[in-house]
């Protein structure tokens, strides 16, 4: 009896006195920009994992996922060791373009993925312009009132005192409007923002400001009563997408609507439940970075 234990435990030191063997296999099926990819670990006698996913960024989880912001052929390097033994094993992910222009607003709050609309173009091209510019970073969203709407864009917020009077400022320069029956308000809704009609009766935009609707649940018949007022017909996705999300539909038609939040709204509610002062901007800055997804 003795020696079969003795036995077992010889077995048991020679097996944990290997080498690891690395391994992993990538799951994700879809890699278009920004895409969200998870690697199985599928290595044996190892300690501890250590990866690099070739975009600068590390990890040390056995089987972790990771977002690549932007297209490109990665080459990612796990290494396993044990002790002080060591094995290493690269593959390549590739990860394509998007199909349609997106951008990526980071705040402290959390990050929302943007979808820029083809069919405003001006909006569109100038926006990313300015991103790639940096014209946005360091803004604040200046403006904000819960179950409405979040607004930023003036360069004047950059390092703005809190007695500033913000709002008024810009890159010197209006974009003609691109109003499309198609872009409406909905939860997430990216819009420029402008003067009003009796000093801006073309209803030019604003050259950097806009803001992202936050919106209300719409009531039985609050869509119904907008119809009837403004004489805006809604198709049915429309209607269903209002009552999903909520929006402010009495803004359709009246300003240009170049974009839309599709990942991050919960950001939108964290950002419009601060505490702001008599001007509507945040007791606390809230800063913004955007960065376009190619």
């Amino acid at each position: 009896m003795l020696g079969r234990c003795c036995f077992v435990i010889l077995c048991f030191t020679i097996f944990s006195c290997g080498k690891p063997i690395a391994d992993f296999a990538v799951l994700s099926s879809e890699r278009i920009a920004p895409a969200k990819v998870s690697f199985e670990n599928n290595s044996s006698k190892a300690e501890t994992y250590e990866w690099d996913f070739g975009d600068g960024t590390l990890s040390k989880e056995e089987s972790p996922e990771h977002q690549y912001l932007s297209s490109g052929n990665y080459s990612v390097k796990l290494t396993t060791t044990k002790g002080k033994k060591k094995s290493v094993i690269e593959k390549k992910v590739i990860v394509d373009a998007p199909l349609a222009c997106m951008v990526l607003l980071e705040t402290e709050y959390g990050n929302m993925l943007i979808k820029l609309f083809d069919s405003t173009p001006k909006h569109r091209d100038n926006f990313v312009d300015l991103i790639e510019k940096a014209y946005y970073d360091e803004l604040i969203f200046h403006r904000v009132i819960e179950g409405f709407m979040i607004q930023g864009g003036d360069p004047r917020s950059r390092n703005a005192s809190k007695d500033t009077r913000l709002g008024s400022g810009g890159p010197g320069y209006q974009i003609d409007a691109e109003i499309k029956d198609e872009n409406v308000h909905f939860k997430g809704a990216l819009c420029a923002a402008r003067q009003g009609d009796a000093t801006n009766p073309a209803r030019k935009s604003s050259g950097s400001q806009f803001y992202i609707v936050h919106g209300q649940k719409l009531l039985d018949g609050t869509l119904d009563q907008v119809q009837n007022n403004s004489g805006i017909q809604y198709s049915k996705e429309q209607i269903e997408t209002y009552k999903l999300n909520g929006g402010t539909p009495h803004l359709d038609r009246d300003y240009t609507v170049f974009g839309q939040v599709i990942e991050g709204l919960d950001v939108i509610d964290k950002i419009a439940a601060i505490k702001t002062n008599r001007a509507d901007r945040p007791e606390e800055d809230v800063k913004m970075k955007i960065r376009v997804i190619n």
